[in-house]
């Protein structure tokens, strides 16, 4: 099937390109209640695994055994922009660990954060494994390589413990067989995870709302999702989307980008959802800078979760030339029966 439209890029009063991709909303109890698209499309969850990535580092003992806090378990599940407030905290679980930045295995890029990046070229400073977005999630997966007795050498080795611990959370969540999980390397180098765009959200549902697991996966899923509400500058950053949705909402949902267009979101139990809801998103050409962040907060305000006036740059957003006119807009162009969920 061809993808239906989700944005369309307008320059002047011309559409000049169009955005087309995948949406499934599920409710806790597993009720698809609207979708857009073919919701059985298996892509990869990329970043957005990244609060089940954490959950052993919880289930196994190795945040309390290293007394890490709150703040450090809600970037554990970020993809952070390398800024000051992030590093910093990484660098501290490392000591804590008694490891060094050496010890990570995520690699190196520049951060996200557009001042740190020309901060550190100013001073003529280069960018560390710190400033991986992925770094606060691999200073996790050490902790709970060392806790467990596991290889810290080649922690992100599908091999190791520590791996197959996490595709195990995965699978749990999604309400899949781990056999279905397929699985790729990350940019990050650890594995990466695909499923059908309805296990997505139904992973995030249950995310939210943890209720049919036993007591400690649910413990743990609490205490993820109660770090990542507390704390939404560490799951993203300044000018991040993750942050600003969070914030936006206030306290109302749980957001996770993950590369190449996907954006799971956990909407919690309320009054008009008691039993919350897990959102996916894929955007079918990848693109995360300009179709995923309009289409994401419409999504926000069809469910009544976002104001018409919450975040009015992001949706619609301002399409500007060089100089900085504004010369356009990006829309989102939902057609889908939301509005009476």
């Amino acid at each position: 099937m061809v993808p239906p439209i989700l944005a369309e890029v307008v320059r002047g009063e011309t559409v000049e390109s169009v955005h087309r991709g995948h949406i499934c909303i599920v409710d806790g109890g597993g009720k698809q209640i609207a979708s857009v698209g073919d919701t059985e499309l298996v892509t990869f969850l990329r970043s957005s695994a990244k609060p089940f990535q954490a959950m052993p580092f919880i289930l196994c003992g190795a945040a309390d055994e290293f007394g890490f806090t709150e703040d450090e378990i809600a970037i554990a599940c970020g993809s952070h922009s390398g800024e000051r407030m992030h590093t910093s905290i990484v660098a501290n679980m490392l000591e804590r660990l008694q490891l060094s930045e050496s010890d990570l295995r995520c690699g190196t890029h520049t951060p996200f954060n557009n001042k740190e990046a020309e901060r550190l070229s100013r001073a003529g400073e280069t960018p560390t494994q710190l400033h991986n977005n992925c770094s606060g999630k691999h200073a996790a997966m050490l902790a709970t390589a060392k806790h467990m007795g596991a290889d810290t050498t080649n922690y992100e080795s599908t091999s190791n413990p520590i791996q197959k611990a996490i595709t195990k959370a995965v699978s749990n969540f999604a309400e899949i067989p781990v056999a279905d999980v397929k699985i790729g390397v990350d940019g990050c180098g650890v594995p990466s995870f695909a499923m059908p765009v309805a296990a997505m959200a139904r992973s995030f549902a249950n995310l939210v709302m943890p209720d049919k697991f036993e007591d400690d996966i649910k413990n743990a899923a609490v205490r993820i999702v109660e770090a990542m509400i507390k704390y939404p500058k560490l799951i993203g950053g300044t000018e991040r989307l993750d942050t600003m949705l969070m914030e936006a909402a206030s306290g109302k949902i749980i957001s996770k980008v993950g590369a190449d267009g996907v954006w799971l979101c956990g909407v919690l139990p309320s009054e008009k959802y008691p039993a919350g809801l897990g959102v996916a998103l894929k955007i079918e050409n990848g693109d995360d800078k300009r179709a995923r962040p309009v289409v994401a907060v419409e999504i926000l305000r069809q469910l009544g979760i976002l104001s018409a006036g919450d975040l009015p740059d992001l949706s619609p957003m301002p399409l500007k030339s060089r100089r900085g006119d504004i010369v356009g807009k990006i829309e989102a162009v939902l057609d889908w029966p939301c509005r009476s969920c």
